[in-house]
């Protein structure tokens, strides 16, 4: 287990992180995600040992992971950290570059994992193919293949998607993290992108303001989002004003609803005056306002500027996202 104990931490007495806690059990995949600047590559940098914490600990089992005060060289051999510097050997070719920490006593062996971490990463025809010779994108795939041909028991990705196009993204996502679960590797992936953590996390951990804000599992998060914030994390979100009379006697109440979950209406609910209408290819995004407020709605054609409509809130909604004020 990783056992990240009441850890701070500063920058040049600028705080960053404030009594962070949190256990990963083994072959556990967390997501760490919140607004740029909240510290979730601090957060890796500490747990891989790159940071010395004054306040605080970081235990893998029972070994403390120890910063640069008590490392010559900083980082926990059993883990590995992919950072968004790719750390690559550029006049060696793709396959060298891979095969670097692999042992040399068992060639077929040798040759049969690179073959599969190239297979995974999708970057076959390129094993000839000078690492200076790639995109960054390619040269991302090929430090991520690198770091796992180590084979770490804790594997520390920092946006690890941040340079690959989107016609790679998705399936070297479903490539990575089926591999990592195969092997239970323990992961903790900090991002931005909602597509890493919805399919494939076990559990997301929000940080905002140095502090851990919430954690549970995509689902629940998603679903039940404790605020904007958490629920901005996902997509466009809003947070709406509206008198629920029946159920809370007219007090005002306010709920988190996706721009999805909205149903246009040309007869009762909330009345919004369309500001303006963007294409999104499966639908448009449709920007209105109401009561001063602007409100974030999906529709399957444009809606002319200035227009009146009715957006209706399912019940269900409306139950699972009531927020204060």
């Amino acid at each position: 287990m990783l056992h990240i104990d009441h850890v701070s931490f500063a920058y040049d007495d600028v705080p960053i992180l404030e009594n962070i806690n949190l256990k990963v059990a083994k072959g556990e995949h967390i997501a760490i995600i919140g607004e740029s600047g909240c510290g979730k590559s601090t957060l890796l940098k500490i747990i891989y040992g790159l940071l010395h914490v004054k306040i605080g600990e970081v235990y893998w089992d029972e070994n403390q992971v120890l910063g640069p005060l008590y490392n010559l060289v900083p980082g926990e051999s059993y883990m590995k950290y992919l950072s968004q510097d790719f750390d690559l050997m550029p006049y060696t070719t793709v396959e060298e570059n891979v095969s670097q920490y692999l042992s040399v006593f068992d060639i077929p062996e040798m040759q049969r994992r690179t073959q599969t971490l190239l297979e995974m990463i999708e970057m076959t025809d390129y094993a000839q193919t000078k690492v200076r010779n790639l995109s960054g994108g390619q040269q991302q795939r090929v430090a991520l293949a690198r770091v796992l041909a180590q084979e770490p028991e804790v594997l520390l990705l920092d946006e690890p998607f941040g340079h690959i196009d989107n016609f790679q993204r998705n399936s070297l996502r479903r490539n990575l993290f089926g591999y990592l679960r195969e092997k239970e590797i323990t992961v903790l992936t900090a991002t931005h992108d909602h597509q890493d953590m919805l399919p494939f996390a076990d559990r997301v951990v929000v940080l905002k303001d140095q502090k851990i804000i919430a954690k549970d599992t995509p689902k629940n998060l998603y679903e039940r989002p404790k605020d904007l914030y958490v629920a901005s994390l996902f997509g466009e979100a809003n947070k709406i004003p509206i008198n629920i009379v029946k159920t809370y006697a007219d007090t005002k109440r306010r709920i988190i609803v996706y721009a999805h979950e909205f149903k246009v209406s040309q007869k009762s609910g909330l009345e919004v005056i369309v500001k303006g209408s963007y294409y999104m290819g499966s639908h448009y995004m449709i920007v209105g306002l109401y009561e001063g407020h602007n409100v974030y709605f999906n529709h399957h054609k444009p809606i002319d500027k200035g227009e009146e409509v009715f957006l209706n809130i399912a019940l269900e909604t409306i139950n699972q996202r009531m927020v204060d004020p």
